[in-house]
């Protein structure tokens, strides 16, 4: 191992990403809903549409976007138990994450009352859970939204753009994108990126794990994780056509 590569997971090198597969139409009940696969990590995101709104939201004339995330028992190498409303830290803070992503590109004045709820829930993990929840949950709300569209229920796609998210972090002194499991946990930096199609930045979340890290450091892992972005949009263009032929608002 030199010091631009590493012994990584399918053979990619620092800045590649796993193998991203975004599978849509997965559930016949939801409104939109995709499989998310980032190299061995599964999430199944699935979109739900109510005509209503929580009751501190009723009569503002603007719809409400939010999340769940859950990881379920058998996702890891050692069964964990089901998860209790009230008593998740780590999944209420994923899902919150999630939530506010979906609605820095949603018109929530063009949804109207309405609420939309997108479930993730992981089905395998090895590392990346939260971003590759965020970046299939675009994909089922979209298509949710679609829903609403095609049925006449609203004149246009609320939507004004994309958004998907990626890990990176410094391991053994090395800056890498997306990283697995076995990364993620000897990582000495660790960092998640929330960004939009067109380059902008939604949140940040970074932590020296064992040590601290610098200003450089810290730009070499955000243009590490936007060039990664680049690459999640362009997916979801193609597998939503969204920006084409009437695909965007």
């Amino acid at each position: 191992m030199d010091n631009n590569t590493r012994d990584r997971s399918f053979g990619r090198s620092a800045d590649q990403m796993r193998p991203v597969k975004l599978t849509r139409e997965q559930l016949k009940h939801a409104a939109g809903s995709c499989l998310v696969e980032f190299g061995d990590t599964r999430v199944l995101c699935a979109a739900t549409i109510e005509e209503s709104v929580p009751r501190w939201r009723k009569g503002s004339r603007a719809g409400w976007v939010t999340a769940e995330y859950a990881m379920l028992p058998a996702s890891t190498n050692r069964r964990s138990p089901r998860e209790q409303r009230g008593r998740k830290g780590r999944s209420m803070e994923i899902e919150r994450l999630i939530g506010r992503s979906l609605r820095t590109v949603v018109d929530l004045r063009a949804l109207g009352e309405r609420t939309i709820t997108v479930d993730c829930d992981v089905i395998q993990a090895d590392g990346g859970t939260r971003t590759a929840s965020v970046t299939g949950a675009w994909v089922a709300l979209h298509d949710a939204l679609m829903s609403l569209v095609k049925t006449d229920k609203l004149a246009r796609l609320p939507l004004n753009g994309q958004v998907a998210a990626v890990s990176m972090g410094i391991v053994d002194g090395l800056a890498l994108l997306d990283l697995d499991y076995g990364e993620d946990s000897n990582a000495q930096v660790d960092l998640n990126l929330v960004g939009t199609a067109d380059g902008r930045i939604v949140e940040v979340q970074g932590t020296g794990e064992k040590t601290p890290f610098d200003r450089a450091q810290l730009n070499e892992l955000l243009d590490l994780g936007q060039a990664g972005i680049a690459q999640l949009v362009e997916l979801q263009q193609q597998v939503t056509n969204f920006g084409k032929a009437g695909g965007i608002a």
